[in-house]
């Protein structure tokens, strides 16, 4: 059986990840330091396991936006890329955007609801979480 392969990298293609294996989970993030971080109204994340993800090509900047995360983007364009948090060291989450296939990715639930911008609309198609999904 053939293992999934996914691939993404940063605007000007300076950086380039690999994944390797089915995704844990796939969000729609809506928390205040997701959205400064990205300069967006929420972001979408491909949660994939730390030890089938790796940097291809190019080095990534990283920047911890609190004692425990460590967010990873390019130095070049300035594409924010990866987030990896100390309480998680088994994963690394992934902005599916940058991913070559987003498509192939769409979220399975929203989190940090409590925190979205008033006039984004949440899909009623998801489940929704006030915070983190868990608990």
């Amino acid at each position: 059986m053939n293992e999934r392969i996914s691939e993404g990298g940063c605007l000007c293609g300076a950086v380039r990840y690999r994944i390797t294996g089915e995704p844990r989970g796939r969000t729609l993030c809506h928390c205040e330091s997701c959205r400064s971080a990205a300069g967006a109204p929420s972001v979408a994340w491909v949660i994939a396991a730390a030890e089938g993800f790796a940097f291809t090509a190019g080095a990534p900047k990283r920047f911890r936006s609190s004692p425990h995360i460590e967010r990873s983007f390019c130095g070049a364009c300035g594409t924010p890329l990866v987030y990896r948090s100390d309480r998680r060291p088994d994963v690394v989450d992934v902005q599916t955007a940058t991913l070559d296939d987003p498509d192939a990715f769409p979220p399975e639930r929203e989190i940090w609801t409590g925190e979205k911008l008033a006039w984004e609309v949440v899909n009623p198609a998801l489940p929704q979480f006030v915070r983190s999904s868990k608990g």
